[in-house]
């Protein structure tokens, strides 16, 4: 199984920034992409941005060329570096690790962080 853990959340102005950690623990060779989603006040889920083990990645639209998900050298971490914030941006961001479990794809999400953008 595999656990994920984020972090980074908080308050930013408008044209701000903001960067989000997960960290990945158990059996993480399992896994097969990692992704950040966001659920926002209309309680809507979007996928905001997922990484893929060769390091591809894609971008939901509303935050192309404003975010970039990264992740670290112990592939066991997961980043999503938020620039030129808008209020739009609010939300609770969740992180998410798809891993493969005896034959089954299983997704493992943490706990959610909030994320508040003010005008």
């Amino acid at each position: 199984q595999v656990q994920v853990v984020e972090s980074g959340g908080g308050s930013a102005q408008a044209g701000g920034s903001l960067r989000l950690s997960c960290v990945a623990s158990g059996n993480i060779e399992s896994i097969v992409d990692m992704g950040w989603y966001r659920r926002g006040p209309d309680e809507t889920r979007e996928l905001v941005a997922t990484i893929y083990n060769d390091g591809s990645t894609n971008y939901a639209d509303s935050v192309k060329g404003r975010f970039t998900i990264s992740r670290g050298n112990a592939k066991n971490t997961m980043y999503l570096q938020m620039n030129s914030l808008k209020p739009e941006d609010t939300a609770v961001y969740y992180c998410n690790a798809d891993y493969s479990d005896h034959g089954s794809y299983v997704g493992s999400w943490g706990q959610g962080t909030q994320v508040t953008v003010s005008s």
